[in-house]
């Protein structure tokens, strides 16, 4: 086994190890050779308590980088054990962000040339778009909460074989995962049948693979590159904006990084890509929905967001206290807060406030009397204000009833004005809803 170093000389690598063999060889050949590569070398261990064996696995990890003098940072997952595996990957992936927060410089996973086959062979099959070819590459992973982080895989082009004949002339010990041994799990199917008998029909099938991987990388950064250079991507308080563009290509890449990189959304298909597209030709408005998440046609461009999910509570209005309403930014303030480019600062009367009155998103019968006077449905009020389609339903209201008293982040009702009789002022700040819609 070669796993190539010299271009991650002088870096300090934060090596993520399960106590599998794949990982256990790469920590260890990397420690081998750190001092030749200037490497300052860690590790970090996920314990997701999903499996009945996990933390005997983690306890294994932290005796063996205690037998190697590795330093290890250890995360434990704590909550329900029904986790869905996306759920499951972002927290493992903000343990990483957080193992780089605390002084590694990259991630490195023990990803081999067989895990690439299998990624290829499972988009392939799933009908992911031509960027799903691209398997396995190293590259900068953000996680919910914005931390971003650079993740490698030094052990790529080398074989399961080779890896098990390290593990042997080493003599290493190591874990197995019992899972890996079900056919419960696609990728399981997809290693222990599919792949084996494309290496008998086809020699080398996996090499052969691998190197269309790295042609499909090629092909995805030179599109990266023209997105970034045309700013086709951009994002927006609520999620992401992808400019008009009549070159198909272009614009399925885009919305395929959009979808991946800001959303955390592998599992996208060329059909997803395709209807991203043909959205921009549609009318203003028009939407598609998939994968949880909402794109919109607005001006031209393709807005695209997580889906809001109707049902949301409500909350006195009179004893909110929070910072956030359901994900939406919203304070309500005795005192003026200081001036913020992306939020709207409205004031009213809250003795004019009714004790019944509370803060929630909109529903079918609201209305809206505007200030200055002038009563009209919630829905024309935000058509005359040209509020996005894809907004109305995220922006909090103060209502009584069906009586809205504020659109939060765009105008207060005439109920609640100011007058020279006022004694008590709230401030109300929350996003720039109108400002965004410019």
């Amino acid at each position: 086994m070669k796993a190539e170093l010299e271009k991650y000389r002088g870096l300090k690598i934060c090596v993520a190890v399960s106590g599998g063999k794949d990982s256990v060889a790469l920590l260890h050949y990397i420690l081998t050779h750190a001092r030749e590569y200037a490497i300052s070398l860690s590790a970090l261990n996920c314990d997701h308590a999903i499996r009945k064996n996990s933390a005997r696995d983690s306890e294994f990890v932290k005796n063996l980088c205690g037998k190697f003098g590795v330093p290890l940072l250890a995360f434990k997952r704590e909550g329900r054990a029904d986790v869905s595996e996306a759920e499951a990957r972002e927290w493992r992936l903000s343990c990483y962000a957080e193992a780089v927060e605390k002084g590694a410089e990259v991630i490195a996973t023990a990803h081999h040339l067989n895990d690439n086959a299998e990624t290829v062979l499972f988009n392939l099959a799933r009908g992911s778009s031509v960027s799903g070819l691209e398997g396995i590459t190293d590259g900068t992973v953000t996680v919910k909460s914005g931390k971003s982080f650079k993740i490698i895989h030094p052990l790529i082009e080398c074989t399961r074989a080779e890896i098990d004949g390290y593990i042997a002339e080493n003599n290493l010990t190591y874990v197995e995962d019992e899972t890996n041994f079900t056919n419960d799990y696609t990728r399981n199917r997809i290693r222990h049948n599919v792949l084996p008998e494309l290496e008998q029909a086809v020699s080398n099938a996996a090499q052969a693979i691998y190197r269309l991987s790295r042609l499909a990388a090629e092909d995805g950064a030179y599109f990266n590159k023209i997105i970034a250079n045309r700013n086709i991507i951009t994002t927006t308080p609520s999620g992401v904006k992808i400019a008009e563009c009549a070159e198909k290509p272009v614009f399925k890449r885009a919305a395929v990084k959009a979808i991946v990189e800001v959303f955390n959304r592998k599992d996208y298909t060329a059909e997803h890509a395709e209807r991203l597209y043909e959205l921009q030709f549609k009318e203003n408005g028009k939407k598609f929905e998939f994968l949880n998440l909402t794109a919109y046609k607005e001006g031209g461009c393709v807005y695209i967001e997580e889906t809001t999910i109707n049902g949301f509570g409500e909350i006195p209005c009179k004893t909110y206290a929070d910072d956030e309403f359901f994900g939406q930014k919203l304070q309500l303030c005795t005192f003026k807060p200081p001036e913020n480019a992306q939020c709207k600062i409205l004031k009213c009367d809250v003795d004019k406030l009714p004790d019944s009155a509370v803060i929630r998103f909109a529903r079918y019968g609201d209305r809206f009397t505007k200030f200055g006077g002038g009563t009209k449905s919630l829905g024309d009020y935000f058509t005359d204000k040209k509020i996005p389609v894809r907004l109305r339903k995220k922006i909090p209201l103060i209502a009584d009833g069906n009586e809205i008293l504020a659109v939060c982040g765009v105008e207060i009702s005439d109920k609640i004005k100011i007058t020279p009789q006022t004694r008590h002022t709230v401030y109300i700040v929350a996003e720039n809803y109108e400002g965004e819609s410019q």
